[in-house]
């Protein structure tokens, strides 16, 4: 198949990218970072794709989402644009990556809710997660008209994906590195008790895969286990072997309290397989 990949040189799209070319598909990369604008492309391009797996978006971890969201606001055009090329070019299938951050933000405020499919309602909008989050929700809702326009597009939400050779804007791999130098103390953003729903790199890529075979439309891709950023220091400390003092940076942001996927309907088509366990090994080996 000739596949397109938005944001190839990104984390996630490295990743695609590298299943897909061993697969023996024809994958065509577009990314700023390579100096080709996504908004460019769609602007100019005509040729028709098998697949498109959209990932360009800027993000930049927690502290451009809080600090910067206007910059953000950029993943509203960027999506507008490649919708209008898909009407244009009609794809085979488009994979929409969207995020938990679309998720209302009074869902993650208390400790125990697991977000489902269903609590995202594009008939009554409940506030997401700053900038970035309305983004990805007003992306959703595009892919909702194209839909309706005949196009076949897949909404995948990831939650905390991870993997060896993530940036360090985001918490995994810093927490990594920490536990690799022995860092005592050991920094962490706030009071250390927000959770997260982590995921795997590797499962978000055999999970969408698996839910475009089954033609699934919606769906979270998640763990479904809640692991606060205390409970990850420990865990990485306990896999290098070492103990140390936890210093809190009360003043950098934290983003909300809790915010864990319930996996039941991804398990219906695929089942997360390395658990952060092992994916803490991984990455420490890496």
């Amino acid at each position: 198949m000739r596949i397109l990949i938005t944001g190839d040189a990104g984390f996630v799209g490295r990743h695609f990218k590298h299943k897909l070319l061993n697969l023996g598909h024809d994958v065509v990369g577009v990314d700023i970072v390579n100096g080709v604008d996504a908004r460019d492309f769609f602007r100019n391009d005509n040729t028709r794709f098998d697949q498109v797996i959209h990932l360009a978006a800027v993000v930049g971890g927690r502290k451009m989402i809080e600090g910067s969201p206007l910059a953000l606001a950029v993943d509203l055009a960027i999506d507008a644009e490649l919708f209008g090329w898909a009407l244009r070019t009609d794809p085979g299938c488009i994979v929409y990556f969207s995020s938990s951050a679309a998720y209302p933000v009074a869902l993650q405020k208390d400790h125990g809710w697991m977000m489902q499919e269903r609590d995202i309602d594009l008939n009554k909008i409940r506030t997401p997660d700053l900038s970035y989050g309305w983004a990805k929700l007003t992306g959703e809702m595009l892919a909702s008209h194209a839909r309706q326009q005949g196009l076949t597009v897949h909404v995948y939400r990831p939650f905390s994906g991870y993997g060896t050779d993530q940036a360090l804007d985001y918490p995994f791999p810093s927490f990594i590195e920490r536990g690799k130098r022995k860092a005592d103390p050991f920094q962490i953003w706030g009071d250390g008790t927000q959770v997260r729903d982590f995921i795997h790199i590797d499962d978000i890529v055999n999970a969408t895969f698996a839910g475009c075979d089954a033609n699934i439309e919606t769906a979270n891709l998640c763990s479904g286990r809640p692991t606060s950023f205390n409970e990850l220091a420990r865990m990485v400390g306990d896999a290098v072997g070492y103990d140390f003092d936890i210093e809190h940076l009360e003043a950098e942001p934290t983003g909300v309290a809790y915010r864990v996927g319930d996996p039941t309907f991804m398990n219906t088509f695929y089942k997360a397989k390395i658990s952060l366990e092992e994916g803490i090994q991984r990455a420490l080996a890496g």
